[in-house]
């Protein structure tokens, strides 16, 4: 009877392993992988098995019994794209936004951060449609609401005015899983700016914030920050006096325009040098977002009329970008040379702060509201952007993939090309690495195993095409 027992477990595991759904295989031949880590290039095989990179160098057996093959014939394989600031935003502008989501992908960016809005319950919703595989598009990491003082100017805050309010609006946070906390500085009083960077430290969340005048940036750093969104602020580290101004505005004895007057008085690249290795040291990451100072710093001396990507944003969507082009109407001669002497500027802290080890994150800041900052196309736009200012292009590449994937914890599935890494992958035509301009040349996207060819992807751009002029050719209420 023992062995009876015996020889029935062993046909029905034989029976239940025949059964077993078999990892669906994908080798890709003859790629060049690039390596984001060390700027190295590799040419030869890559194995996926079931959307995850199984081998950088399958042996023949495992080739030989791939179930697909794609042959790259000595194209460029990169990690997906992340693009590590964006928004996605307006009440009246939920479907505008939609038919966005694949075009990220045509686009290589299969990550995005978004960094609050008012469609926060939307976009909670859109991050499990495409984490299901219910709706095509980049996988979304989002803080939902962004917190901010009483009475903020942007709609959809979630307003805090006190500590209690701060616990309350993390609960309720936490409960709708958001990936971070996104801090404003509209309303939020500096006190209670600096416990709501403590509040999400102490609950482990990553915090992301602007930067008030009333604050000492290093204030910031001590309570917690993960990163400074724009580098705008950091400009304010080149001023010996920054501690200072931030105690005056705070205590009232400088008004914010007086504040602004003194940082614009001097800045000087030693003192902000130090002060970068002092946020390296803090481990705060910095996300630039150049593209819309430049957008609007030669706003006067560009013609968007033509531009491509139009073919993908719907008349509501770039009604938005009047505010601003009627705002900065009337500008002098003068005012635009400063607005464009302030962009170098700022430009040129890109390559200082990677020289002082401060990570760095690609993120374009595209929103309806940010003028000209295209979705998807804005984050190529931004690296490009980076290595004119003086940074390498393997320094750029890393700011869209392996930076990324480390600030939000998921080096071990994101980010390089490397085995055990999720399967999200793109395959260009040029070399990166020789000119960052070639992450735009895209041959293929491959997002969990599955590829996305040239034909794959322009029909993905059609269809947003065709969603726009339908969206533009139906009446709104």
């Amino acid at each position: 009877m023992p062995r009876l027992i015996y020889a029935c477990t062993l046909l029905l595991v034989s029976l239940f392993l025949s059964s077993a759904p078999r990892a669906e295989s994908l080798l890709l031949r003859d790629a060049r992988v690039v390596d984001v880590e060390n700027g190295a290039i590799t040419r030869g095989d890559v194995l996926l098995r079931d959307g995850v990179i199984a081998s950088l160098a399958p042996d023949a057996a495992d080739a030989e019994a791939a179930d697909n093959r794609l042959d790259l014939q000595g194209r460029y394989l990169i990690p997906g794209l992340w693009d590590m600031h964006v928004h996605f935003e307006g009440r009246e502008l939920v479907e505008d936004n939609a038919l966005l989501l694949p075009v990220y992908l045509a686009y290589g960016i299969t990550g995005v951060r978004e960094a609050a809005s008012n469609l926060a319950g939307t976009v909670l919703q859109w991050r499990g449609e495409v984490a299901d595989g219910e709706r095509l598009g980049p996988r979304i990491f989002t803080a939902g609401r962004k917190f901010e003082g009483i009475d903020s100017l942007w709609d959809g805050d979630r307003e805090v005015g006190t500590a209690a309010q701060i616990r309350a609006g993390m609960d309720e946070q936490q409960a709708l899983g958001v990936d971070f906390i996104k801090i404003t500085e509209n309303t939020l009083q500096p006190e209670l700016f600096l416990e709501t960077v403590r509040e999400a430290r102490r609950r482990g969340l990553l915090v992301s914030s602007h930067v008030p005048l009333g604050l000492d940036i290093f204030e910031l750093t001590g309570a917690g920050l993960s990163s400074i969104e724009h580098a705008t602020y950091l400009l304010r580290l080149g001023h010996p006096g920054q501690a200072g101004i931030a105690r005056a505005v705070r205590a009232g004895e400088m008004s914010a325009e007086q504040a602004r007057a003194a940082y614009d008085d001097s800045f000087n690249q030693a003192t902000a040098d130090a002060a970068y290795r002092r946020l390296a040291a803090a481990g705060v990451a910095v996300t630039p977002t150049l593209i819309g100072g430049r957008k609007l710093a030669w706003l006067h001396e560009t013609n968007h009329d033509d531009d491509a990507f139009l073919a993908y944003l719907t008349r509501d969507f770039t009604a938005q970008y009047q505010w601003r082009i009627e705002r900065m109407a009337g500008e002098t001669a003068a005012e635009r040379e400063a607005r464009q002497a302030r962009y170098r500027l700022v430009a040129a802290q890109v390559p200082a702060l990677q020289r002082a080890g401060v990570t760095l994150l690609a993120g374009s800041d595209s929103a309806a509201l940010n003028t000209y900052v295209y979705p998807a196309a804005a984050l190529h736009e931004e690296l490009a952007l980076f290595t004119e200012a003086g940074l390498s292009p393997l320094h750029a590449l890393q700011a869209a993939t392996i930076n990324g994937a480390r600030f939000m914890g998921l080096a071990r599935d994101y980010g390089s090309v490397s085995a055990g890494r999720r399967a999200d992958l793109v395959v260009l035509n040029r070399n990166p690495l020789a000119d960052i301009r070639a992450t735009a040349d895209i041959h293929a996207v491959i997002r969990g195993g599955e590829v996305f060819d040239r034909a794959r992807l322009d029909a993905l751009l059609a269809r947003a095409a065709a969603r726009k002029q339908a969206l533009d050719n139906t009446p709104r209420d």
